[in-house]
């Protein structure tokens, strides 16, 4: 949020809500397991972006506990960092195939 010192989002916000805001933000962080979902992440991937949106909801449903651990958390941040992670190492692995599927064919020649 601008003009503050502490960086949060529309989750911690929502987190002021008793439980219909809690309910909201992890219906909403299901967004970023559904895109995990579409681009055939592992399953242990999504489970630990279940995880996390678990964690959060129940911290979150904590009177003034749980609108320090919606700013604290930040669970959509974790959750895009673990696809994003997961992501580029698949990128590298099929890199890793195709310059050994490369090499294999000019043995080939």
């Amino acid at each position: 949020m601008p003009f503050t010192l502490v960086k949060f989002g529309v989750d911690a916000l929502l987190g002021l809500l008793p439980v219909a805001g809690d309910l909201v933000s992890a219906i909403l962080g299901l967004g970023i397991v559904w895109q995990a979902h579409k681009l055939a992440a592992l399953s242990s991937l999504k489970f630990k972006m279940f995880a996390n949106i678990g964690v959060d909801f129940v911290l979150g449903s904590v009177p003034i506990i749980g609108d320090i651990a919606d700013v604290a958390f930040r669970k959509n941040i974790r959750n895009v960092d673990l696809l994003e992670d997961w992501l580029k190492k698949l990128i590298r692995q099929k890199a890793q195939t195709k310059t050994e599927l490369g090499t294999l064919l000019q043995s080939f020649n």
